[in-house]
């Protein structure tokens, strides 16, 4: 890489020349747009001082009181819009700001097809503009001629401008790396994005937040960016391959191509964990952008299931599952995290609802005070009424709408009854003239008299009724008379009792032993995470989903740990929205899941989609790569970055010298200047004791675990499932042997832990080191 060495680049004095004339007019730009934030802050905090000052609150009547309310909104709403432009500055100059730092990065000169002169077009961040003569200094990197930089090396050249195809002939392709304003390396590249700028990215040192990869953006990273088609893209990469980097520079894209029509708000991240939503925060609002909504499946599942289980999430469940001893528990829990998340059981379960429609329906009684107002056979009968060839939500809707007939019909008999004539002398004076005035406003309207006193009574008697029939009614309204659970238990029982077939694969006493562990779990108001989903699902076929229809794109990183029936959950959610899939079938580390090499299943759910492959893998160097693409499937498809560096290292450890040599190798990092190590450990339980164990030996780490939202440099302790999608710059396995990584679902968990390496990758081994270790040439890693 070349570094402020003027004379090995003959134009280097004058695209100095040019980043200085840039940074000024930047600088003078800042200057104005910190003066405009300095202004609108003042007057947000002036509305927000004298915000009441300015509303005269009057109630004394209704006319008032409308009045007073506009008033407030009024001025709530100026104070909105205040708000609103003081971020929308503020935001404008922290882009100023590295802009100043960093104008650009690429120029290109292009000469279209028909024209003389050719353009030199500056790349960068976002665009900049000259106020004087309205010329763009610098391209945003989103823009349509921009495309040339990822996807061409000079010579003939076309991209799509929003005035349809646009050739021409590329005569230069300059790379540059500037700091501070100052140029610090420049060379014109032939091809796609040298590899020289790569190299100088990929050699720093990892940080605690994502970077954005503007400036090296590959071919296929380009595809994925700018895909405005495909309703569904599904991108599949090796570990490193920068997945979720190109879909945060996608979501930029989108924002920037569809701006006015398209909001932040409106695109949602489904992200694995908290801390690797910390970990990509910085990436969207680097380029200008409000961050996206972001979420876990976990989050949706609870939320949706709040109140009716203590539902475990997946990390727990893998925990659980890694933590087992091989026997028959073990067997029993993992055939019902595979089975349950089998297309065949999804099937299984559609084809179970709609025989609902005939048989099984299972419905709670509603009760009031011990008494019981409409027995479950009652609301099955009333079930049985409606129309069998009606979409299920719809006849459930229509039991509730008698069901709630039936209540006010309940009440109005009640009025009379002898407990409501204690209680009405319990009543509050604001009940009594509530009472009072509801009569009042009755005489007004009324053509006969009537006793004042009776008519007080029974409107006492009504407020008194709808409060105590309040949760009956809500009951209602909410569908809980709907025995969700019953039902769902019941497919087990069925199941349990010989009237649904066995898959052929599983043995029966395996079968039933799976399904007496669904069912208890059930009764003790326990799912697990394997069964939230199906039940979900059966629930929402059962009661109808809400919709979100004001979503516009969904992107689910970490794909392959969905199942395909939660993929289908989620399209079901968001029907408008396109879909973003982003994964690597080498990191499924469920054992329930098969990764994304489902291809079929996926595409009997997504039959638009759209898939692209990224196999160059650029976080780790050649050597890691080389060594950990052995232990994929169809590992020989990834392809290492050319960046050297130390083989990994395997060392054979006794129990009592594993810490002392995990802190030595800790402090040999830190020499080299790594500011991002990690321990990876197999499961949270032995994360938790190796970290306990380091302090003690006087090392300074943090644990991770997975409630942890912040991401920091230093030493972290982390399980091997809970490092997906985040890099350092050190890894260290904390025991690989055969002892500790011995199933075979295990194989992914393990790839997944040697693949969060950048530069270097060491692993103690507690024993004999496992298989896929083993399985490795010998020249591909250093065994002490």
């Amino acid at each position: 890489m070349q570094e402020n060495e003027e004379s090995r680049h003959p134009e280097w004095a004058s695209e100095q020349a040019y980043v200085n004339q840039v940074v000024q007019r930047i600088e003078a730009k800042l200057v104005q747009m910190q003066a405009d934030v300095s202004q609108v802050r003042g007057e947000v905090v002036d509305i927000r001082r004298h915000f009441w000052d300015d509303v005269t609150i009057n109630v004394s009547n209704p006319d008032d009181l409308v009045e007073t309310h506009f008033a407030i909104r009024q001025q709530a709403e100026l104070l909105a819009e205040r708000e609103r432009r003081w971020h929308r500055a503020a935001e404008a100059a922290e882009v100023l700001e590295k802009q100043k730092s960093s104008p650009f990065f690429a120029r290109i000169d292009f000469r279209e097809q028909g024209e003389a002169e050719t353009e030199r077009v500056y790349i960068g961040i976002a665009s900049f503009r000259d106020e004087e003569t309205d010329e763009f200094l610098v391209y945003d990197w989103r823009a349509p001629i921009a495309s040339l930089y990822y996807d061409h090396t000079p010579g003939p050249v076309a991209f799509a401008a929003p005035r349809g195809e646009i050739r021409g002939e590329m005569t230069l392709k300059r790379q540059f790396v500037i700091r501070g304003g100052t140029i610090f390396a420049m060379f014109d590249a032939g091809i796609t994005i040298g590899d020289e700028l790569l190299m100088y990215a990929l050699s720093g040192r990892a940080d605690a937040k994502m970077k954005n990869i503007v400036a090296t953006i590959q071919r296929e990273q380009n595809r994925v960016i700018r895909d405005d088609t495909s309703p569904v893209l599904i991108v599949r990469g090796a570990a490193g391959s920068g997945k979720t980097s190109a879909a945060l520079q996608r979501a930029a894209y989108l924002l920037y191509k569809h701006r006015g029509r398209l909001e932040a708000s409106q695109m949602l991240l489904f992200s694995p964990n908290p801390l690797f939503s910390s970990y990509v925060a910085n990436v969207l609002p680097e380029l200008g952008e409000q961050n996206i909504e972001q979420t876990t499946f976990y989050d949706y599942l609870k939320r949706r299931l709040d109140g009716e289980f203590v539902v475990e999430d997946g990390f727990d469940q893998l925990e659980r599952l890694l933590n087992l001893e091989d026997g028959p528990e073990a067997e029993i829990q993992m055939l019902s995290a595979s089975w349950k998340a089998s297309p065949a059981f999804a099937d299984a379960i559609h084809q179970y609802v709609s025989q609902l429609s005939v048989s099984g329906m299972r419905f709670l009684p509603i009760r009031f005070m011990d008494r019981t107002v409409v027995s479950a056979d009652e609301v099955a009968a009333i079930f049985a009424q409606t129309e069998a060839h009606w979409r299920m939500p719809l006849r459930i809707e229509t039991v509730q709408k008698e069901l709630l007939a039936r209540l006010d019909a309940f009440a109005e008999v009640e009025a009379t009854a002898d407990w409501v004539e204690d209680e009405l002398e319990l009543m509050s004076d604001e009940d009594y003239q509530q009472a009072h005035k509801q009569v009042e406003k009755r005489r007004r309207h009324a053509k006969h008299s009537f006793d004042d006193y009776q008519a007080e009574r029974d409107e006492l008697a009504k407020i008194l009724l709808n409060r105590r029939l309040k949760p009956v009614r809500r009951f209602i309204q909410r569908l809980a008379f709907v025995d969700v659970p019953a039902i769902y238990q019941q497919w087990f029982e069925q199941a349990l009792a010989g009237q649904l077939s066995v898959p052929s694969e599983v043995a029966p006493d395996l079968w039933r032993s799976m399904c007496m562990y669904t069912t208890q779990a059930i009764a003790n108001r326990r799912l697990p995470y394997e069964d939230g989903t199906p039940y979900l699902y059966v629930k929402e076929l059962l009661l109808g989903q809400a919709v979100n229809t004001a979503m516009r794109h969904v992107f689910i990183d970490e794909a392959q740990d969905y199942s395909a029936l939660q993929l289908h959950v989620i399209r079901r959610l968001f029907p408008r929205s396109r879909l973003t899939l982003l994964g690597d079938p080498n990191q499924a580390i469920y054992a329930h899941v098969p990764g994304m090499a489902m291809a079929d299943e996926l595409r009997q759910s997504f039959p638009d989609l759209t898939t692209i492959e990224l196999t160059q893998s650029y976080r780790s160097t050649a050597p890691i790569v080389r060594f950990t693409r052995g232990m994929a499937r169809d590992g020989e498809a990834i392809v290492p970055f050319d960046r050297e560096g130390p083989l990994p290292l395997v060392q054979q450890v006794a129990p009592d010298d594993q810490v002392q040599l995990i802190r030595t190798w800790i402090e040999e990092y830190r020499c080299k200047g790594y500011q991002s190590i990690a321990v990876i450990c197999r499961t949270q339980r032995e994360a938790s004791q190796m970290a306990e164990q380091l302090k003690l030996v006087g090392c300074d780490v943090r644990q991770i675990d997975k409630t942890t939202s912040t991401f920091s440099a230093g030493v972290a302790v982390v399980p091997a499932y809970l490092a997906k999608g985040v890099e350092f710059d050190g890894v260290i396995v904390a025991d690989g042997s055969a002892s500790a990584y011995r199933r075979a679902f295990e194989q992914e968990l393990f790839y997944t832990a040697c693949t969060r390496a950048m530069h270097e990758l060491r692993i103690a081994c507690v024993g004999k080191p496992n298989r896929w270790i083993a399985e490795q040439p010998a020249d591909t890693y250093t065994q002490a």
